[in-house]
């Protein structure tokens, strides 16, 4: 489904944010990796706190993590959040407060995990980090049935392998998956980094294939269908929630995985927001774009955990 609104005042400041971001990435002499894992820590400054949410670092197996607690969420669904940042950059704190007011329009508990990070931990650390997290959650009595798993960019991907990998590795596989502004393409044959690339503000030509090569390393493969689920088998998959902004170069990426799920007999829910950009939903509590996206997941999820 595609929202015909035009894009709101408020969504601005993040293009703004992000075009500011994106002439730094593509400066002379480049960014350092810590510098720009310093300035994307940034991202959080878009969205609302969250009103009635708590939040409680937790040990998940090994796997630093934190819960969002909204107040009177169900105790036993949980969401499993994965942060975006080309599985280079970002972690738990910079994701938070949108993972928070996801949390809480789905009516459960919200579990973000920080996963380790490439290059230093390339492909398939971040996948092991989370199916890591996935067995804690069923082992504190959790039920898969009960679990929805979510994220957005590389942490959509995330969302997306880490059932491939439950159902490779005989595990009972979560209710949902929910990918926002998913990014699944190792390869770069995504149209829309072309149509798209002189109204996208952050995603710069480069950019993906450089974290790609960070996040493969020197053995990762680009079609590997656990680092890239465009290859995937999705037949038997959970039903799957994909978003993505019009203005986006990974627009498409969206688009892909909605065509190869329906294909595979996926429930599949495809939601293009117009001149929106990569994960508009960072501006949760702040724009009415990313409420709107939030609510309808809320709304979408809470049936498939079986919550009126």
């Amino acid at each position: 489904m595609t929202s015909t609104q035009s894009p709101s005042t408020e969504s601005e400041a993040q293009r703004a944010l992000f075009h500011q971001f994106g002439e730094r990435l593509t400066a002379d002499p480049p960014l350092e990796l810590q510098a720009i894992r310093e300035m994307f820590e940034e991202f959080h400054t878009l969205a609302a706190e969250p009103t009635q949410v708590c939040y409680e670092e937790v040990d998940a197996g090994g796997v630093p993590a934190m819960w969002c607690l909204p107040v009177g969420a169900a105790q036993d669904r949980v969401m499993l959040f994965a942060h975006g940042g080309g599985f280079v950059t970002n972690g738990m704190c910079s994701h938070r407060k949108m993972a928070g007011h996801l949390a809480k329009a789905a009516g459960v508990r919200g579990l973000v995990i920080e996963y380790r990070r490439a290059p230093e931990h390339p492909y398939p650390a971040q996948l092991e980090d989370g199916i890591t997290a996935y067995r804690w959650l069923l082992g504190q009595g959790i039920e898969a049935g009960h679990i929805f798993t979510a994220g957005d960019s590389a942490g959509g991907n995330l969302a997306t392998t880490l059932p491939l990998k439950a159902r490779a590795e005989g595990l009972p596989l979560p209710a949902a998956i929910v990918a926002l502004s998913p990014w699944y393409d190792m390869e770069a044959k995504g149209e829309t980094l072309v149509s798209n690339a002189a109204t996208d503000a952050l995603v710069r030509p480069g950019l993906a294939e450089g974290m790609t090569a960070m996040f493969l390393g020197e053995t990762g493969s680009m079609s590997d269908p656990l680092a890239n689920p465009l290859y995937a088998d999705m037949a038997g998959m959970p039903p799957i929630f994909l978003t993505a902004g019009s203005w986006e170069a990974l627009q498409d990426n969206a688009d892909r995985m909605a065509a190869i799920a329906r294909s595979a007999g996926v429930d599949t829910t495809l939601e293009i927001v117009p001149g929106m950009q990569h994960v508009f939903t960072f501006q949760a509590g702040r724009s009415p774009e990313a409420d709107q996206t939030i609510a309808t997941i809320g709304r979408w999820v809470r049936p498939k955990l079986g919550l009126g």
